[in-house]
């Protein structure tokens, strides 16, 4: 393959990411003011990131079948016009339905679009796959974070209407969307047809499958939460956003570096223990100490929490030897495991409205991420 013809891929595989997060994290500046605004309680509002990541597992499936049918680089570009109408339609989104019925397109189109990007790195990429996933999960941070970092100044930008500031990140998409049109198809190969389904029957995926489902439902409970909870502990909505800023933006240095390192020394399950154990302790802070230090912890709870997704993704690619059986692991990973993480922000949502106040919830979250401990260590003692 010429190197100009790398270059393009690379760059196509990195606009896809992009796009895979700003839609879910753009919702969390707003959402208590949206709640307010729509009159809806706070498990009802929490939809709004829980189905898409609901829908992320439920299709993650069909994922092989539609790439064996239609092409892997078809389907992809049909995902990023699903996503990006999705997004658009937010115009609409002072209705409640338009709102929710967004946030499960939205979810279906990432669904399928994540286990074949997967695939297009084991297919195009296969010899430097450490380096090419540290871009793919740089680019995928890089995308949630400037859609919680940007989605405030761009609603003001905007006349201060917050279903503008959502459809914004509509533009992006069908940048993308471009750029996919211009890539050639490839038929998958018909041997590659008849390989079966996802590998239920193996202990190893379903490791993996738990350890992805917990950090994911983290990582969208916190999306969902994490200013409420700053903001309830008695700091400004200013600087309760702030740090939530932080915490995604300092997730883009551990997003790259990690899977490169965990290529180069072949130590990923010690770091995604660390980046366990590191998670733990902030969420015990933001838990029980939310006003002591707060940057500090924000900051370190950026770094643990996205190395961890970062490694998950490279997990899949040292298990399964061809694309489609790379993107049948990282479809039941993303099946099961979404479809669990998916139940994090609602339940979190219901407990602050039977509890009363957000530090019953944050306690359990912390209980969750002593667990995703446990299983990176049992994933390290029974490594191939």
């Amino acid at each position: 393959m010429k190197p100009f013809s790398r270059a393009l891929l690379m760059l196509a595989l990195v606009l896809a990411a992009i796009n895979l997060r700003p839609g879910i994290t753009s919702l969390a500046p707003l959402i208590e003011r949206i709640a307010l605004e729509l009159s809806l309680s706070r498990s009802l509002i929490s939809l709004t990131t829980a189905l898409p990541v609901l829908c992320m597992g439920l299709l993650a499936p069909l994922a092989p079948r539609l790439a064996v049918r239609f092409g892997l680089e078809r389907v992809i570009t049909a995902c990023l016009v699903l996503i990006g109408l999705a997004l658009l339609a937010r115009l609409g989104g002072y209705a409640s339905t338009v709102l929710i019925g967004s946030a499960v397109a939205m979810g279906a189109g990432i669904a399928i679009a994540g286990p074949l990007l997967s695939g297009f790195i084991k297919r195009h990429f296969h010899d430097q796959m450490g380096r090419v996933v540290a871009w793919y999960s740089l680019s995928m941070t890089i995308g949630g974070a400037g859609g919680a970092v940007l989605t405030p100044p761009v609603t003001q930008w905007l006349g201060d209407r917050w279903h503008f500031g959502l459809a914004f990140w509509s533009l992006p998409a069908l940048l993308a969307v471009l750029f996919w049109l211009c890539l050639p198809n490839r038929a998958e190969p018909a041997s590659e047809a008849g390989q079966g389904g996802l590998p239920w029957r193996e202990a190893r995926a379903w490791l993996i499958t738990a350890f992805f489902a917990l950090q994911a439902g983290l990582f969208y409970a916190l999306t969902t939460w994490l200013v409420a909870r700053y903001h309830e502990a008695g700091l400004s909505l200013l600087r309760s956003n702030s740090l939530f800023s932080l915490f995604m933006l300092v997730g883009l240095p551990s997003a790259f570096i990690l899977p490169w390192l965990a290529q180069r020394f072949g130590n990923r399950y010690q770091l995604l223990l660390a980046c366990g154990l590191v998670s733990s302790i902030c969420l015990g802070m933001i838990a029980f100490q939310p006003t002591l230090l707060p940057e500090v912890w924000a900051a370190l709870l950026g770094l643990g929490l996205s190395g961890s997704f970062a490694l998950s993704l490279v997990l899949p690619l040292y298990e399964a030897h061809t694309p489609l059986a790379v993107s049948r692991w990282t479809a039941m990973m993303l099946f099961a495991g979404y479809g669990l993480g998916s139940l994090t922000p609602v339940l979190a949502g219901l407990g602050r409205d039977l509890a009363g106040n957000y530090q019953v919830p944050f306690m359990v979250i912390t209980g969750l991420a002593l667990i995703m401990c446990v299983l990176a260590w049992l994933l390290g003692r029974g490594r191939r």
